[in-house]
Formats: C-alpha cells, structure tokens, sequence
C-alpha cells in the first residue's frame, strides 16, 4: 500500500471496478463504516472485496451488503467473524435525505466505488448511478479504445 496522501485520502484498500462499466455514475457521497477491530486488521491487511457490494437503505439509514472482508488468519479465536455482515454507512441527514429521493423518485442505484483509508479512518466512497445498457457500455468501451489510439498515434508523431 502507498502512502502517498492527497488532501488526507491514502491509497485505495478495494475498489469496485465493476459498477464504472455497469452503471452512469452521477453523484457521490464519502461515507464512515461502523466496523468492528478484526475488520480493521483485516483492511489493513487489505483483505477486502466490493465485487459484489451495493448499498441497500432502510429504517433512515444506509448500510453496506456483500461486502467481503476476509478475516486474518491470526485474528483472536473468541472471535466469530461474519465476512458478509450488514455494515452501518455514517452519513449525514442531508446526504441520506438526497439518496433516499434519489433512490426512490429517480429510480437511481446507490453503488460502492471504493473504500479507502482517510487520517486513520475507513472510509467508502458511494456514488448515486443509473444502470447503463449493452448499447451503452459498447458505447463507452469504443469511445475508450479510440482515445487510446488517439494517443498512440500523437506519441508516434513526437
């Protein structure tokens, strides 16, 4: 892991890769994670996986599923570690409040892009999306490969 530091944020522990191509992203948001202390070993460990995370909102709250945090293998025994486990989102009322309409009016998604370490604390970045179609993602993946021909071919001209 890099410890290079831009404005507090540290390199990436995971990063869903996915939802870029599955979705427009529109909106973000930076959000806590109520963690217990052998997640935190864990993610320092960077043993995580937001492949198959999304963020599901109920009761005035946000929280974060399917995310998989792997256990350390020297963790504590009296431990039981669940690697699926709900995990609570810490958000402000505003910031929930423009999520829950976004979700609910606009049909949005809210999806996990990344969490990361900011000054000593895990955090997750979300975004609001609405899912793209096949067209779409050809679209972007054409749009994709002719930039990186675009500089192909200026690198061979200089």
């Amino acid at each position: 892991m890099s410890t290079s530091k831009q404005g507090g944020r540290t390199a990436d522990i995971a990063v869903n890769r996915k939802a870029r191509h599955e979705y427009f992203l529109e909106e973000r948001f930076e959000a806590g994670l109520v963690l217990e202390g052998w997640e935190v070993k864990s993610l320092r460990g960077g043993k995580c996986n937001l492949s198959e995370a999304y963020v599901t909102l109920k009761g005035g709250e946000a929280w974060l599923f399917g995310c998989r945090i792997e256990p350390l293998g020297s963790a504590s025994t009296h431990v039981q570690a669940d690697p699926l486990r709900l995990r609570k989102l810490l958000l402000n009322q505003r910031e929930l409040g423009r999520i829950f309409g976004s979700v609910q009016k606009q049909g949005m998604t809210c999806v996990p892009l990344s969490l990361y370490w900011s000054n000593g604390r895990a955090k997750l970045e979300i975004a609001l999306a609405k899912g793209k179609q096949n067209f779409d993602k050809r679209a972007t993946e054409k749009d994709r490969d002719w930039n990186r021909q675009k500089q192909r071919l200026m690198r061979k001209r200089s």
